[in-house]
């Protein structure tokens, strides 16, 4: 059997809001990353994971991109050729919670997109809230970054309405590591005042196999639904101390918001 790119990492997610008042939390999660052209033959090797069926851990087109389960891979090179990033059929990875049981809420999934040769392309954030919505960040690689385990430095400004206790006028400073032996994942939040928000995911690579899937539901067990309610759960702290809701605003005319890589004097959050 030949060997496959896609894999499993177990980490931990940290999310700390710096001001007016400061809260934390942390907790432990797994995420896949798959390889978009290798989807069906992961369902075809494993036994406790299936593409658009249920099964004890599944990932359905339809939770991703549009929500219209067009394959994931067209919907991807479009926004990158729209973007004016080059396509060249090179892999496209996607670090994102499965369903467990049949459930799942990811509020960030994390396409790897890159060219034949090896090297990252573009990075697209796909972002989910709590009221139904979702919305893309894409934000190109310039050529000779991310390679060799180095971090990527990128920005965008923010355009979606995520949390109910954050305004809109932000800017996202992202810092990553593109996956290997490990990934990272570190976002900052910021304002005119400096930093108010520092989130992250990290994890260490093992094997995507059935006995590996079998500890992450014992060890992570119906992590997605407590991914939902400690959502629920984080924002009655902050509402009991004292921070005030903002207004929903309606979403973005526009499904994608293109970013940029880093500016030299940019204060980006660390990367494991």
């Amino acid at each position: 059997m030949s060997e496959l790119a896609s894999t499993l990492y177990r980490g931990t997610v940290m999310h700390q809001r710096l001001r007016p008042k400061r809260h934390r939390l942390r907790y432990r999660v797994f995420s896949l990353l798959v390889d978009l052209d290798e989807l069906d033959a992961l369902a075809g090797r494993l036994r406790l994971f299936s593409r658009n069926r249920f099964n004890l851990f599944s990932l359905y087109d339809r939770d991703y991109g549009d929500g219209s389960g067009e394959p994931l891979r067209g919907q991807v090179e479009r926004h990158m050729r729209d973007a004016r990033v080059e396509t060249d059929g090179g892999a496209i990875r996607l670090l994102t919670m499965p369903r467990v049981l049949g459930y799942a809420f990811n509020p960030l999934s994390v396409y790897f997109c890159y060219r034949r040769c090896g090297a990252l392309a573009a990075i697209l954030y796909e972002v989910s809230n709590t009221f139904g919505q979702r919305h893309l960040y894409l934000i190109p690689v310039p050529e000779g970054e991310g390679g060799g385990g180095r971090a990527v430095a990128q920005r965008c400004a923010k355009r979606f309405y995520v949390s109910p206790f954050l305004d809109m006028d932000m800017t996202y400073l992202f810092n990553v590591r593109p996956p290997a032996e490990r990934v990272g994942v570190a976002i900052s939040g910021r304002d005119a005042k400096g930093p108010i928000i520092v989130a992250s995911l990290f994890g260490a690579r093992v094997p995507l196999n059935d006995r590996n899937l079998v500890l992450a539901f014992a060890l992570y067990p119906l992590l997605t639904l407590k991914v939902i309610a400690g959502i629920h759960w984080e924002a009655l702290w902050i509402w009991l101390k004292g921070i005030r809701l903002r207004e929903r605003p309606p979403p973005p005319d526009r499904a994608v918001t293109l970013g940029h890589a880093a500016a030299d004097d940019d204060v980006h959050p660390h990367v494991a």
